[in-house]
């Protein structure tokens, strides 16, 4: 069974992403990166610090914003869009009150919007995609992985993931299949590549996959503290299985690693 590591992948990415800052800081251009988030928890927190990390590898500024309310972050976003030296805007999602998200994610200017999650922009006229559904493109290149004489099927259709990862594929003419959560997962049997992305812990089971599957796992919950993905553990465990995302450093890292490549984009267009 292959594993599919994003880890190694974004290592390569990393070592080109600081030689393009150091040529950048060269030219008097200093990408920098806001952040916007209204929580303490763990889960964020720790999302919040590895980007911070990231940005320090590579030379480029990573502002941690912590909001109180709605309102401010409105007000945030307005004064980052008009201010010349940040390169791009992020909101750390989720935010406390998620039925306020796209008030404040649709406020970011196109230009600076380097997680590609504004509902604005109509998609072909887009400057940046979806982190997440970028990284799970590069995951499978990287890893020679070709869709284009492959059944796909795409299990979630949120707006970080499954939405933009579907309009993608379709544009690029992958045959992409989109099931819900409480879809008739069984007959994921009959695809060659099954990608989750819907959060709900373990909801891909043994059962539900085909011998000689590709198998991505870009869930991601908390259970009992830890994080957890969508793909059950047994999964894991087949011999048959072509190839699957590790438990840890799949697509994460390379999610990462997108957003970065968007900011330091943005700086040298701006």
């Amino acid at each position: 069974m292959k594993e599919l590591n994003g880890r190694e992948l974004a290592g390569f990415v990393k070592e080109r992403q600081a030689y393009l800052v150091r040529s950048l800081r060269g030219q008097k251009i200093f990408p920098k990166l806001l952040i916007i988030r209204d929580s303490d928890n763990p889960v964020i927190v720790k999302y919040v610090n590895l980007k911070k990390q990231y940005g320090e590898d590579i030379g480029v500024t990573v502002v941690d914003k912590k909001v109180s309310e709605i309102s401010e972050a409105c007000d945030v976003v307005q004064m980052a869009n008009t201010d010349k030296s940040i390169s791009g805007i992020i909101v750390q999602l989720p935010l406390l009150d998620k039925d306020r998200t796209d008030e404040v994610v649709n406020l970011i200017a196109p230009a600076k919007d380097v997680d590609g999650l504004s509902q604005v922009v109509a998609p072909e006229k887009r400057i940046f995609e979806s982190a997440t559904a970028t990284a799970i493109n590069w995951l499978l290149a990287g890893h020679g992985i070709e869709l284009a004489d492959k059944k796909v099927a795409l299990v979630g259709r949120g707006r970080l993931v499954g939405a933009p990862l579907e309009r993608m594929w379709r544009n690029s003419g992958v045959d992409v299949t989109v099931f819900r959560h409480d879809s008739d997962l069984s007959l994921l049997k009959d695809f060659d590549v099954v990608v989750s992305a819907t959060g709900v812990p373990h909801l891909i089971k043994s059962e539900m996959v085909s011998p000689g599957a590709v198998i991505v796992d870009a869930g991601t919950a908390s259970e009992g503290g830890v994080l957890v993905g969508d793909i059950d553990d047994e999964v894991r465990k087949r011999s048959d299985i072509f190839a699957i995302t590790p438990k840890i450093g799949g697509v994460g890292p390379l999610t990462v690693s997108v957003l970065f490549e968007d900011v330091i984009v943005a700086a040298e267009k701006a």
